[in-house]
């Protein structure tokens, strides 16, 4: 079983990882290789959350995250998970990403939780694009504005939710640990502009961040069928402006026209 499907992890990626998932086969027979192996470059992607599984399923992923630590893990968990031959992690971000890895050299790049925390989301998008071959997936995962807004709401903050409503980066506050946030719109328009076709706008945790979680851990059968809510819900446009983050898988252009 792979790791973003462990039954607590599940909530926050199990949308994203069926949909990735069958992107990347989707890919291997567009490909006709052989080898049913694809070069997957994960920007951002800390200690392995999802390269790991991607390597999993035989895929060589490259991870370039600008934390020693977060390296570190990556090696221990990509060990231990027997993979260690198809990972490999460079320290360096996307703002830098030509510094560490070659223009046009994978068939999938990851950007999940990386836009948040850059200083030019647009560059950072246009890097990752860049390091797509012709043909080439792009699985962007951001923190979504709505769904902000909605839990300081729920929390009773709803002087910080209105200031997350309006503040040109989503924040609700001095205290807020994340620096910016998208709406569905922002997100597609800045993957339009870098040259990529939007395929698919997913919302990743419509419910999940509101329900209890005592709830979910204790009641026969509730955290299956939250799971089959959340799959239902996240490709319906009406609840992406709720989601506490938001997926967009895309295609260059050139897979498009081929």
């Amino acid at each position: 079983m792979s790791d973003p499907m462990r039954p607590r992890a599940s909530l926050r990626t199990a949308v994203v990882w069926e949909v990735l998932k069958d992107a990347l086969d989707r890919r291997v027979k567009a490909t006709g290789r052989e080898s049913h192996s694809l070069d997957v470059l994960d920007t951002g992607g800390g200690s392995g959350n999802f390269a790991v599984p991607v390597a999993r399923l035989g895929h060589r992923v490259t991870v370039v995250d600008p934390s020693p630590n977060a390296l570190f893990a990556l090696e221990r968990r990509a060990a231990e998970a027997g993979v260690a031959d198809r990972v490999r992690g460079v320290q360096g971000d996307v703002l830098g990403l030509f510094d560490v890895v070659e223009r046009a050299g994978f068939d999938a790049v990851l950007c999940h939780g990386v836009l948040e925390y850059v200083d030019d989301p647009a560059e950072g998008v246009r890097n990752a694009v860049s390091a797509l071959r012709p043909s080439g997936i792009l699985s962007l995962l951001a923190a979504g504005l709505g769904g902000a807004v909605l839990a300081r709401a729920l929390a009773g903050h709803f002087t910080e939710a209105r200031q997350a409503l309006d503040d040109p980066a989503g924040r609700w506050g001095e205290g807020d640990p994340v620096p910016r946030r998208f709406t569905a719109e922002q997100l597609t328009g800045l993957v339009e502009a870098a040259g990529v076709r939007v395929d698919a706008v997913h919302g990743v945790r419509v419910f999940a961040d509101l329900v209890p979680g005592v709830l979910v851990d204790t009641e026969p059968g509730a955290l299956e069928a939250l799971l089959k809510l959340e799959a239902a819900a996240a490709e319906l446009a009406a609840f992406h402006s709720v989601a506490t983050q938001l997926h967009v898988l895309g295609e260059t252009r050139d897979a498009a026209e081929a």
